[in-house]
């Protein structure tokens, strides 16, 4: 198998999981690096902030600044467009996984 398939597979699934922890409640990116590893992604902030600044320009983000102990800290959100992007991509993967019997 081509690592290149399961990289642009897993990508897909980590935005997936962003943009649910999104709808749950706003966060900040290195509590979603630890998350993610909760679920076996190894992920650096390398990999994560240009997915979250993606999500972002691509609408389904929203961004808020906040100080916290003197540090700026960004806390994203889902917005309108993202949770139908969300509740389209579940669809999308349950029916993949009935199909090929999960």
């Amino acid at each position: 198998m081509d690592n290149k398939i399961l990289r642009k597979l897993f990508l897909g699934f980590i935005e997936i999981h962003i943009l649910h922890h999104a709808k749950k409640e706003p966060f900040y990116g290195s509590w979603m690096i630890e998350e993610l590893r909760h679920h076996g992604y190894d992920i650096s902030p390398g990999t994560l902030y240009p997915i979250l600044h993606t999500l972002y320009k691509e609408g389904l983000l929203n961004v808020e600044e906040q100080n916290v102990n003197g540090k700026i800290r960004k806390y994203y959100s889902i917005t309108k467009d993202g949770e139908t992007v969300l509740k389209m991509a579940k669809e999308k993967a349950l029916e993949l996984i009935n199909e090929i019997g999960g």
